[in-house]
């Protein structure tokens, strides 16, 4: 690996923690707020929104421009997301900003991963990257609930630090050749290439079948999420510092699955690890057979191996043929405007089930089932379309 691909790799640590212990950090406001159950999962819906309003320009501009200056800039309006809720701004509309800021850092954060580095060693940087990712939600969690449960507005000014020291980090991020510049930078000249962009991803087998799966796998998580932190409290009678630290078995598990994945899973072999995605399903819907929190701790932590050995290679195999096809920065647009659609409808789902007073546990069967159906059909169209297509070629790959 590239010296520059560490100080990335810092960067989106200090940045991913401080996301982590930031939502948890909101939650506990929006408790002492008195504010109905219903708006925990309504909060995480003014976060992704953007995501998908703002995905037609924020490609555009990560390939316009040097990444380490856009996740810069990035970083800076999340600073001043959470300044807004230290000051008083409800915390649904300040968390909205942090949204800004965060969907406008993907794309540069995952684009600059093409440009940096070989094809060859994508599987393994996105294996780093998840390893980083989920060590910071790990840690994000547990400060985060501890943090938010004794102060949240302490919480967020050490949340706000955590933003402000990943910015410092993001100015000795090399600048690499800009890839794919855009002809034009008007706002209907940005619409019109985004289409072309997600147009010609999903026309892709592999870029289709990569999109389907890592928009059910975060719309999933971020879900997810939520249902254990109710279930825990029902199940298990934990509070929210306890709940977040089970949380946590979710990261370490996908932290394994991720190392596992880019040390044995070849570019080439990605959509091979499928199947996994069904067990992760069944996994959660055992869930509401346990209540001692050891088992729970275990089998979340199945459940994340599981998610990370599957969502590594399919991130990279995403990643390598939008670099191709449409350029980095345009590709993880796409791939943040239908995971965050996948995000909101699962999130709203959930949220019409609490507001509805449906059974914590009716939830997480019908969430496991989801998963199950969902990947099922994914898994059965892909292999009805490589018997008549060669697509696990190597060759095919570039």
């Amino acid at each position: 690996m590239k010296k520059g691909f560490y100080t990335l790799l810092g960067a989106q640590f200090l940045s991913a923690l401080a996301d982590n212990a930031l939502l948890f950090a909101a939650i506990a406001l929006l408790t002492e707020l008195n504010a109905p159950d219903w708006h925990t999962p309504l909060l995480q819906q003014y976060f992704v929104i953007s995501y998908i309003l703002l995905a037609p320009f924020v490609g555009t501009i990560a390939d316009a421009f040097p990444k380490g200056g856009v996740m810069f800039f990035s970083n800076t309006v999340k600073v001043v997301g959470c300044v807004g809720m230290i000051f008083g701004i409800p915390p649904l509309y300040a968390y909205g900003i942090v949204g800004i800021g965060a969907a406008a850092y993907s794309p540069a954060k995952y684009g600059i991963l093409t440009e940096m580095l070989p094809s060859s060693l994508l599987v393994k940087a996105n294996g780093w990257m998840e390893g980083s990712t989920v060590t910071a939600i790990i840690l994000g969690a547990i400060i985060g609930g501890k943090l938010a449960s004794d102060d949240p507005h302490f919480a967020m000014i050490i949340i706000t630090a955590l933003y402000t020291a990943a910015a410092v980090f993001n100015f000795f991020i090399p600048k690499m050749p800009i890839d794919h510049r855009p002809e034009s930078k008007s706002m209907l000249y940005m619409l019109k290439d985004f289409w072309h962009a997600f147009n010609a991803l999903w026309k892709d087998p592999l870029g289709q079948v990569s999109l389907a799966v890592t928009t059910l796998f975060w719309g999933a998580g971020a879900t997810l999420r939520l249902v254990v932190l109710a279930w825990a409290a029902l199940a298990l009678k934990f509070d929210i510092e306890q709940s977040t630290q089970l949380i946590a078995t979710v990261a370490v598990g996908i932290a394994v699955g991720s190392v596992v994945a880019s040390r044995y899973i070849k570019l080439e072999d990605s959509t091979k690890v499928l199947p996994a995605g069904i067990v992760m399903g069944m996994l959660v819907i055992l869930m509401v057979f346990i209540n001692d929190w050891r088992i729970a701790a275990m089998l979340l932590f199945f459940i994340g191996a599981l998610s990370g050995f599957f969502v590594v290679p399919l991130n990279a195999l995403l990643q390598h043929r939008g670099h191709l096809l449409i350029g980095a920065g345009h590709s993880i647009a796409v791939q943040n405007f239908n995971e965050h659609i996948g995000i909101l409808i699962l999130l709203g789902c959930y949220l019409l089930m609490v507001k509805a007073d449906v059974p914590i546990n009716m939830i997480v069967v019908a969430f496991g089932m989801f998963i199950i159906i969902t990947m099922s059909i994914i898994n059965r169209l892909y292999r009805a379309k490589i018997t008549t297509q060669a697509i696990y070629n190597p060759s095919n790959l570039d």
